[in-house]
């Protein structure tokens, strides 16, 4: 009885241990308040959108496009994403957009995007409605005339009536298309006769814009927005293609997709930003209809993807809105080359190690191992790397390059020289700590080097601009499980290993879940479970069924918590924890989930070789749950030096699978921490059977 009443004390602390972690979780976060530098004074009213498509930063010169450039002189900057829902996005779907603040077209989207059908124009709530005009043809002056009449005439009158002016200045080819610089020079045109029309001045070409404060072409002009609105014209810029060719791939396109032009002359001299992205000079075409509501002092649906966007302090916001859109442009060439050139060792030292002829040489298997540890190093140093801007080198994929080596360098360094070089488990668990530390680090400190960094947030693919994306979550696990893997092995009792992984538990959960820091719906139901049972099987407990649901329970419990919390915040400041609570209240529970397994069986089956990987991966998953069946010596031998090896590799599978099947883009989660195991396990496996006496050395 005594015995019975101990063994459930263990289980019970545990929960109770869990329970105030969550606790801590949500009742800790800091209250909301603006973020440092936001401006924060009344604006007035958006009444004018200038539309086009296929204009970005690089564009925008004093000498090239001096009536645009006077427009940015005079406006808070950022680059913004326009993706659609289909492969390229052209300017008829950004229009709709604009009008929904869903992605366009509606009519063409699949069901399971949860995109509404037919859209709601959500603009037409506004006071005054709006007045939709095309200058984009061959004599654009009566039209722009026509807006610049509909315009009110005094900010601080009674103007609730006057419609917003959406007007059409015409479309841009993308980047290398031919025509592109003409229909450039044709959009500044019309423009600086916006500019003119209503009673402004546009610098010569090449002139001083404001530099003595005499020539501000936004003084004549209400607040006004200027959003490119898709990548690429109606036509697609291919005589005689349809819109829907380009927009499918079924016609290749010329020239290539960028992060696009958006500015709004209510704060000039500031960075766009919105809670879509949490970045400096970076929003999304969603954010244009909450935020045209928003200065109106309308509220947008609260399940629109899309956040107002706001203005920030920064040095030189056209500066960052440039390097914004070069780095999303030159990442897409330089990254793969960039970590391989690195990473690539890791090939050579799991050769190495691998091949029992080459690793029963003791000096040439420590170069393998050493090989393989400094391999994952590339995972933090790549995150970081948008801290030196590599992109502005005449080739950015040699700079990306050096500067993933003179990071790694260092790291490599501390890894090699440090005191657990000394054996095999202490190297492999070092490394690890570096991985999951690194990444964690940038992400508790608010995602600040992610954009144009490799592994980091793809501005241009227009998913997670901030916190753990599934591809680092997937790294996080891996790693924080094999740095577990060395602490058991240090660990003398039972207590001592459910210290550590519950310490370790705990830092990783805080930072993946925490809104203001990873800000990963999915983590939580995949890492309580995953550290629980970690925790459970290292005590000597025998697993009970009981134990699997509670750890269920009480993961659904604490997320349900957090995001409730979350979404008590002000809707510019939720995460999308909270926005999820929106869409249960609103009873699209059923949507978001069936959305999440679409995506994450399309992008399974999708994307070339990661459906061989899901298989190859669930195969490995299971060979090594029974390393002696599988023929795994050196596996089995880990196991019987080290009792919680086995228990660990129980805890990482379980994690990856459960956090695959909760996410939408659960396959790169799996290949993530699949990636992390498949290299620093070989580091910690004994040497092989020796072919003489079949002595096994472990050296661990």
């Amino acid at each position: 009885m005594h015995a019975t009443s101990r063994s459930l004390r263990r289980p019970a602390a545990l929960l109770a241990l869990l329970l105030a972690l969550g606790a801590a979780l949500v009742l800790g976060q800091p209250s909301p308040a603006r973020a440092e530098g936001e401006h924060t004074a009344p604006l007035p009213p958006i009444r004018l959108v200038l539309v086009t498509s296929g204009l970005t930063w690089q564009d925008i010169t004093a000498e090239d496009t001096p009536a645009l450039q006077c427009l940015a002189d005079g406006a808070s900057l950022g680059a913004m994403n326009a993706a659609s829902i289909t492969e390229r996005s052209t300017q008829r779907q950004g229009e709709e957009t604009l009008r929904t603040g869903w992605r366009g077209l509606a009519a063409e989207a699949p069901r399971a995007a949860g995109i509404p059908d037919p859209p709601t124009d959500l603009l037409a709530q506004l006071p005054g409605g709006v007045l939709d005009l095309d200058a984009s043809g061959e004599d654009p002056a009566p039209v722009i005339a026509e807006a610049v009449s509909a315009l009110p005439a005094d900010e601080d009158g009674a103007v609730d009536d006057a419609p917003v002016v959406v007007l059409d200045l015409g479309s841009v080819p993308a980047t290398g298309a031919p025509g592109r610089e003409q229909a450039i020079a044709e959009l500044d045109s019309r423009a600086g006769a916006l500019v003119t029309a209503a009673g402004g001045t546009v610098p010569p070409a090449g002139g001083d814009v404001t530099g003595d404060g005499s020539v501000d072409c936004t003084a004549s002009l209400p607040r006004t927005l200027l959003v490119s609105a898709g990548y690429f014209p109606d036509d697609g810029g291919v005589p005689g293609s349809a819109p829907r060719d380009v927009e499918t791939g079924a016609v290749e396109a010329p020239g290539r997709t960028m992060l696009q032009v958006a500015l709004d002359t209510g704060a000039p001299g500031m960075a766009l930003t919105s809670g879509s992205t949490h970045q400096s000079g970076v929003v999304i075409l969603t954010d244009v209809a909450p935020s045209i509501l928003a200065s109106h002092g309308l509220p947008a649906p609260a399940t629109v993807p899309g956040q107002p966007m706001a203005m920030k302090a920064v040095p030189d916001a056209q500066r960052l809105a440039l390097d914004r859109t070069q780095a999303a442009d030159r990442l897409r060439q330089a990254e793969v080359p960039a970590l391989l050139s690195w990473a690539g060792m890791g090939a050579i030292g799991l050769v190495i190690l691998l091949v029992p002829r080459l690793a029963r040489r003791p000096r040439l298997a420590a170069v393998g191992r050493a090989l393989a540890a400094c391999a994952p190093l590339a995972a933090p140093v790549g995150l970081a790397a948008g801290a030196v801007p590599w992109w502005r080198a005449d080739h950015p994929t040699l700079a990306l390059i050096g500067v993933i080596w003179l990071g790694a360098l260092p790291l490599a360094a501390l890894l090699l020289l440090g005191p657990w070089r000394r054996s095999r488990m202490g190297l492999a668990a070092a490394s690890a700590a570096i991985v999951a530390g690194g990444i964690l680090l940038e992400s508790a400190t608010g995602s600040r080097l992610q954009m144009g960094s490799p592994l980091g947030a793809q501005a241009m693919i227009g998913g997670r601009y901030y916190g753990i994306s599934n591809h680092l979550f997937g790294l996080v696990i891996g790693a924080s499980t094999v740095l577990l893997l060395g602490l058991c092995a240090r660990a003398a009792t039972a207590r001592g290993r459910v210290a550590r992984v519950l310490a370790v538990g705990a830092v990783v959960t805080v930072v993946c879940v925490a809104p203001s820091m990873g800000a990963d719906f999915g983590s939580m139901l995949a890492l309580v479970p995953m550290f629980g049972l970690l925790a459970l099987l290292v005590s000597g407990i025998r697993l009970r069924p009981w134990h699997v649901l509670g750890l269920g329970a009480l993961a659904v419990a604490l997320v349900g918590t957090v995001a409730v919390l979350d979404w008590l915040r002000p809707s510019d400041q939720r995460t999308h924890l909270g926005r999820f609570v929106d869409s249960v209240l609103d009873g699209d529970l059923g949507a978001v989930i069936l959305r999440k397994l679409s995506e994450n069986w399309e992008m399974t089956v999708g994307i070339p070789g990661l459906g061989v990987l899901v298989v190859v991966a669930a195969a490995l998953s299971v060979v090594v749950l029974m390393p002696r069946r599988a023929g795994l010596q050196r596996l089995a031998a880990l196991d019987d030096a080290v009792p919680a090896s086995r228990a660990v590799r129980v805890a990482i599978v379980a994690g990856a699978w459960l956090g695959f099947a909760v996410n939408d883009t659960g396959a790169v989660l799996v290949a993530g921490a699949l990636a992390m195991w498949l290299v620093l396990l070989p580091v910690a496996l004994p040497d092989p059977t020796s072919a003489r006496d079949g002595a096994m050395r472990t050296a661990l």
